[in-house]
């Protein structure tokens, strides 16, 4: 076991993985890459792909049972993030937010106000598309992140 944190991905629909290996390879932090399979392979040596079953939130469980503290999760989904935060790992998402103690229970009840809105047909179910500019904030996010979390490990 390192004492250097690792980078976890919530890798099914991750839109910023060429980020992320962009600034662990400047760091030299190791990257695992966590889903239900479509990974496609690396030659880079810091990087693992772990292939998980298809059963619901397979990725998710093996996520949440292997991070640790100070360790990196980058995940979009919020009980996911939650479970993460609880272990005291630091979060972002793929638009460069932070997920911490501070704000999770408020990402949680809008995700669950949100989902019951869509169901009751109140509201639609869109997702706007991801930019440029959410690709540089991510970016810049996860190099802040990372340095926060070499300077707690």
């Amino acid at each position: 076991m390192t004492d250097r944190p690792s980078i976890y991905v919530d890798a099914d629909a991750c839109p910023v993985k060429a980020e992320i290996l962009k600034v662990a390879e400047r760091y030299q932090l190791p990257v695992i890459f966590v889903a239900n399979g479509g990974l496609r392979p690396s030659r880079e040596p810091l990087v693992r792909h772990v292939v998980v079953s298809g059963a619901f939130d397979a990725a998710d469980d093996w996520i949440a049972d292997n991070v640790g503290a100070s360790d990196i999760v980058v995940t979009a989904d919020i009980p996911l993030a939650a479970r993460c935060v609880e272990k005291q790992a630091l979060v972002l998402g793929p638009t460069g937010r932070r997920f911490d103690t501070g704000n999770i229970g408020m990402a949680t009840a809008m995700r669950d106000l949100n989902r019951d809105l869509r169901e009751s047909g109140e509201i639609k179910g869109y997702n706007r598309e991801f930019s440029a500019r959410d690709r540089s904030q991510f970016l810049q996010a996860l190099d802040l992140t990372v340095v926060k979390a070499l300077q707690t490990s």
